[in-house]
């Protein structure tokens, strides 16, 4: 089956569609022996492609990371201001990359792998993986605005999916246990703001069946074999629902909603 050849970059874990396309625009792709120009397509069964003038059929293996990543690095595999980067606390030689992000200032869960097509399902709105934060959240939250938050918060890019909100802890400040499964920027942050108030510390500790146990801050873990494909199975038994039942969500913007910077 031929796919656009950025696409099928990604899914060998070469790098992400955007940087694939800076790839291919700079030459560094042939197919049958022809350089490949962007939108082009190929067949990965049938052509021979080459990236770097090396055969793509011959990719690495593919390696997934669990990371509990600390406050002040950035999600992504270079930043052009040189702060530090999460691919800096995981030892590996493979080139490998944040699935979705959190920002500079939230912590917690998050994967890492070079498997391309993994990422892209994991992070599509509409495959509806959960994520599950801790939120340390100053302000009057009240009952009212604790419904808006599980109903759908009206931000500038959209209604946001209805989400799951408890009270863990109530005071001066609160202690939040919130899950979502869209990926907006900044959103859980955003999502506060909304009803005023205001997130004064985030923390991912479940994405889909994995959680933080047994990994320190700052520390990572491999996948198992076994966890790998359930995250398989979770996105892939999403989209299956959701072509029998509709779109759940009210999602009517989910290509438009590509940062995928959830917080």
């Amino acid at each position: 089956m031929q796919e656009r050849l950025q696409k099928i970059l990604a899914n060998f874990g070469i790098a992400s569609r955007r940087k694939a396309e800076e790839i291919i625009l700079r030459g560094e792709v042939t197919v049958n022996g022809k350089i490949a120009n962007l939108g082009d397509k190929a067949d990965i069964e049938k052509d021979e492609i080459l990236v770097y003038g090396k055969p793509l059929k011959n990719a690495e293996k593919k390696v997934y990371y669990l990371l509990n990543k600390p406050k002040g690095y950035i999600s992504s595999a270079s930043d052009e201001r040189g702060r530090k980067t999460v691919t800096e606390l995981i030892l590996t030689e493979r080139r490998i990359y944040p699935v979705g992000r959190l920002d500079y200032n939230t912590e917690g869960l998050l994967i890492l792998t070079n498997d391309g097509k993994l990422t892209n399902l994991l992070i599509h709105p509409k495959f509806e993986v959960e994520k599950t934060y801790i939120a340390k959240v100053a302000g009057d939250l009240t009952a009212d605005k604790l419904e808006i938050l599980r109903k759908g918060v009206a931000l500038e890019d959209g209604v946001t999916a209805p989400s799951k909100v408890n009270i863990l802890e109530s005071g001066d400040e609160f202690k939040i246990e919130i899950t979502i499964h869209e990926g907006r920027n900044r959103q859980i942050r955003r999502m506060f703001a909304a009803v005023g108030c205001e997130v004064k510390a985030l923390k991912r500790v479940k994405f889909a069946t994995l959680d933080l146990k047994g990994v320190a801050r700052g520390k990572f873990r491999e996948l198992t074999k076994e966890e790998v494909k359930t995250l398989y199975d979770i996105a892939e038994n999403s989209d299956n629902r959701r072509g029998r039942g509709g779109n759940r969500s009210g999602d009517n913007g989910g290509e438009k909603r590509r940062k995928r910077d959830v917080d």
